[in-house]
């Protein structure tokens, strides 16, 4: 008995030492997930896979970018709050997901405040109006005119509901009187094609993924819908310019799933704030047609909080709605 004792004694520290080993292992040892809850090619997309790729460099391990689109960014980011809070799982939060949705769903699968923790704020995306080149107007108010005289509602694509785009043409209708129908997509190279070949009448869409478009002739800007000019397009005047009041723009910036622990969040909000300091990405940023914002963890979440408030008016306004 005593030579059965004595084996199990110098078993035990040696089954113990690997969970010790694991327990101990330095947050990042393995790649991250990063969830763009909006379609490919989107704006949303863009950014995710240039930040990601900074932000992986910092933290020394691969960030891979998982696009899952759908209803108005809700799948992408129910997923990222369903998630284990251990810092492997990060979501694109944008105006849709943290500030739109919970005043346009009934029955929200999760809550943008609770459910999340902010990890700090990526950029700025304004959007151009757009219409097929075929069509006549050249201008906002010659889009208006033309738009009254078409005799029929406008159709109009968005990357989904509660999204700035959508939100933005809610309220050019709203203002200008004009009946318009809304045609959430899931991919945004659809969206486009279907607007060159004249199944949209206009597109309120990100400038990243229309940009080279737009500037080629396979579709005509006609306005800036935030409030400035963008340095893509410096001589196009902006919605409020042409005599309508419209400055709704998206943001981007990332969020993790509560409960994330602290030091973790850290090292997010750390890695992050650095990457964007990077005048490389800063400038590809730009390039592609947002505006890069930093904003620190504690920053970031008054943001988004702010942001529910005025879209919540907005879509009260509007009348706006999912579904």
């Amino acid at each position: 008995m005593a030579r059965i004792h004595r084996r199990v004694l110098l078993a035990a520290p040696s089954l113990a030492l690997p969970a010790a080993t694991r327990a101990q292992a330095p947050w990042p040892d393995r790649p991250i997930r990063w969830i763009n809850p909006g379609p490919a090619g989107g704006a949303g997309d863009v950014l995710s896979r240039l930040v990601g790729d900074r932000l992986g460099a910092r933290l020394g391990q691969t960030v891979v970018v998982e696009n899952r689109p759908g209803a108005g960014t809700n799948i992408g980011m129910t997923a990222v709050a369903r998630s284990a809070p251990d810092g492997y799982t990060v979501g694109l939060a944008s105006i849709a997901s943290h500030a739109a949705n919970k005043w346009l769903h009934a029955n929200m699968p999760f809550d943008p405040e609770k459910d999340f923790a902010a990890v700090g704020m990526i950029a700025l995306v304004p959007n151009i109006v757009v219409v097929p080149p075929q069509n006549p107007p050249r201008d906002l108010q010659g889009f208006i005119a033309w738009a009254k005289g078409l005799g029929r509602p406008l159709n109009f694509g968005s990357v989904g509901i509660g999204s700035s785009q959508h939100l933005a043409a809610a309220q050019f209708g709203q203002i200008t009187g004009i009946e318009i129908i809304h045609a959430p997509y899931n991919q945004a190279g659809q969206m486009n094609t279907d607007l060159i070949e004249g199944r949209l009448d206009v597109l309120f869409q990100s400038i990243s993924a229309v940009a080279a478009m737009a500037q080629g002739g396979r579709m005509r800007p006609i306005a800036v819908s935030g409030p400035d000019r963008v340095p893509a397009f410096p001589d196009l005047p902006t919605m409020r310019e042409q005599g309508v009041d419209v400055t709704t723009t998206g943001w981007f910036g990332l969020a993790a799933p509560a409960g994330v622990p602290e030091p973790i969040l850290a090292r997010l909000d750390e890695a992050l704030a650095a990457s964007m300091e990077e005048q490389e990405l800063r400038s590809r940023i730009i390039a592609g047609g947002s505006v890069p914002r930093t904003m620190r963890r504690a920053e970031f979440a008054r943001f988004m909080a702010e942001q529910s408030e005025r879209m919540g008016a907005i879509i009260r306004a509007t009348g706006a709605r999912a579904g």
